[in-house]
């Protein structure tokens, strides 16, 4: 620890990502990437602004980008704002729309990052337990609160939530935000953006990480009611302006445009996803039910850590958490099938 550090520096416990070794090759399943190249769209609009307009400035507004994501989602381009990947827009959600007086609520097992988030704004943590099942107890969010945050489907157990229980929480919550953290709805979830016309406290966030094979340009972005989006602005604006810059820009519009290219990559994985469960059972594991594009999984007799590391010496990568309540559980990111199959062969063998 440094003497150099402010008090507010030494209190962090920062975020840690999934690893990303560089010693050999690796099936990488530990950081919930798409396994599927992006749109061959965004890679040549990538590329045709890959030029000397690179000396300019990107739009600051991101106004294109933002007519795009309003038009695919049936809102108004005042109603999206768009960040440099969606872990910013949810650090400025939290910036914005949450205060230390009033305790803002999260599971105690979900995104680590709300965690960091929270302690890095000075916020107190309202840690709600899920259930036995990793269920949302969706009554503890209707308590009073300072704001709410959900992903949904949840990470790291892939469980999702039906429309009707984030309607309750809006509804019992409504001079606060709800921020529903999307990531992997396109995975087999419901998304709120539907609701949004409805209720005025609802922010959605969304990422071109997952769906959309863009981890690499860093673009997420806030769906939501003119003042919450007119919020956000005012405080990126007091950060920096430029938060997204030219290929990203365009490379995220065209990947947007496509849509049919990735709702084909979308229900490839799925498949997949479904294929690899029944494998896994088969061989005694449980699986969470998922709706995301990982699974998170337990064996009765094979501690999950020894797994981690046998798949690991065998060029396999998955997420380990040693924490309460999951260290007996992997996280794996769905891969190709011919990835999956090698990731259940070699499991038998460790078993």
């Amino acid at each position: 620890m440094s003497r150099y550090w402010n008090e507010r520096v030494q209190r962090l416990e920062p975020y840690v990502p999934g690893e990303q070794p560089k010693d050999r090759r690796y099936i990488k399943l530990n950081t919930n990437e798409n396994p599927y190249p992006p749109s061959s769209r965004a890679i040549d609009a990538i590329k045709q602004a890959a030029d000397k307009r690179l000396r300019l400035y990107p739009d600051p507004n991101a106004d294109e980008l933002r007519t795009t994501c309003a038009k695919h989602f049936g809102l108004r381009p005042d109603q999206v704002f768009v960040g440099n990947g969606s872990d910013e827009v949810l650090a400025f959600s939290f910036m914005s729309f949450f205060s230390p007086e009033n305790p803002v609520a999260f599971a105690d097992i979900t995104y680590s990052f709300y965690k960091v988030y929270a302690n890095l704004c000075q916020l107190q943590p309202k840690i709600v337990p899920l259930d036995a099942d990793f269920q949302l107890p969706v009554e503890a969010f209707c308590e009073p609160n300072g704001g709410v945050v959900i992903p949904n489907p949840n990470a790291p157990t892939g469980r999702g939530i039906p429309l009707s229980s984030v309607r309750k929480i809006l509804e019992a919550n409504p001079d606060q935000v709800v921020i529903v953290d999307e990531a992997y709805i396109d995975f087999g979830g419901e998304s709120v953006i539907p609701l949004i016309h409805d209720y005025p406290n609802l922010l959605a966030v969304r990422t071109l990480s997952k769906y959309s094979s863009l981890a690499g340009i860093r673009v997420g972005f806030a769906l939501g009611h003119k003042e919450l989006i007119e919020g956000l602005n005012r405080l990126k604006n007091s950060f920096n302006s430029y938060t997204i810059d030219r290929l990203a820009l365009v490379g995220a519009k065209a990947a947007i445009e496509d849509d049919a290219y990735y709702r084909d990559l979308s229900q490839r994985i799925m498949d997949t996803r479904e294929r690899t469960i029944e494998q896994l059972e088969r061989i005694g594991f449980h699986v969470i039910p998922s709706q995301a594009n990982f699974i998170f999984i337990t064996h009765r007799e094979a501690p999950a850590e020894t797994l981690f590391h046998e798949l690991r010496k065998h060029g396999i990568l998955v997420r380990y958490f040693n924490q309460p309540r999951i260290s007996d559980y992997l996280r794996v990111t769905i891969g190709t099938d011919e990835e999956m199959e090698q990731f259940v062969a070699v499991l038998k063998q460790i078993i």
